[in-house]
């Protein structure tokens, strides 16, 4: 990938990042960082997971994501350890298309873009 290609796309996945916040969702208080070549890097921000009925979705700006490998107990509830309806924690937007959610308690959930994707999969009640 060139460089100008990277630019874009660091650019494209900034522009996600803003938007109403919300469980589940970013605002634009997200903050970015600089790689040593001055092109932006990875972007973190403060984010409030939606858990109440596992863990499986964010949306982050007006993109919908997914996580790579789902939790929950097994009764569409987060698993043990885990907030409800929400863990506090940060997202950082490692590509475009990717980004990783992390929180105090060690809590690690990887989360991919759905594409054309306008709404969650499914509606938590």
């Amino acid at each position: 990938m060139t460089d100008k290609l990277r630019y874009v796309v660091a650019l494209l996945a900034a522009g996600a990042l803003t938007g109403c916040a919300a469980a589940g969702e970013v605002g634009p208080a997200a903050q970015a960082t600089r790689s040593a070549q001055g092109a932006p890097a990875a972007r973190t921000i403060p984010f409030d997971l939606l858990t109440h009925c596992g863990i499986d979705e964010a949306r982050i700006g007006k993109t919908y994501f997914e996580a790579s490998i789902p939790l929950s107990d097994g009764s569409g509830n987060p698993p043990r350890g885990w907030g409800n309806p929400t863990q506090h924690g940060t997202m950082t937007m490692t590509s475009g298309t990717e980004a990783v959610f992390t929180d105090d308690a060690g809590h690690e959930v990887h989360f991919r873009a759905r594409p054309a994707a306008n709404t969650f999969k499914r509606l938590c009640a």
